[in-house]
């Protein structure tokens, strides 16, 4: 059930979950990168990690009200935070590490969706 009503998503209450996620992992990811000293050399990562975060943000958004596309969205956020996770897996920062993990966690929840 919904958090104010039945609208046939609870299925999706787990892969709705992981997005919430990985949106807030991917925006504290990208504010902790921007003050790092390298911060040039994270320009990709940095754009990839909005990518993610809007997809995310839309992959929630479709689930929770049930909407049709729902899985064609939740298809190409599995795409996003792979390629996010693979990203962030190249600087060693305990933040990009978390954040690439994460990431991983919710493309496979997105990946099920998708199915």
């Amino acid at each position: 059930m919904g958090v104010v009503g039945n609208v046939g998503n609870e299925n999706m209450q787990s892969c709705i979950d992981n997005c919430v996620k990985c949106t807030q992992a991917c925006e504290e990811c990208l504010t902790l990168c921007l003050k790092e000293q390298d911060v040039a050399a994270r320009i990709k990562c940095i754009q990839t990690l909005q990518d993610c975060i809007d997809i995310c943000c839309l992959s929630a958004k479709y689930m929770i009200r049930n909407s049709e596309h729902a899985k064609h969205i939740c298809k190409e956020c599995t795409e996003i935070c792979e390629i996010c996770a693979k990203e962030c897996e190249m600087f060693k920062d305990e933040h990009c590490q978390k954040c690439a993990e994460i990431c991983r966690q919710c493309a496979q929840e997105c990946m099920n969706m998708s199915k």
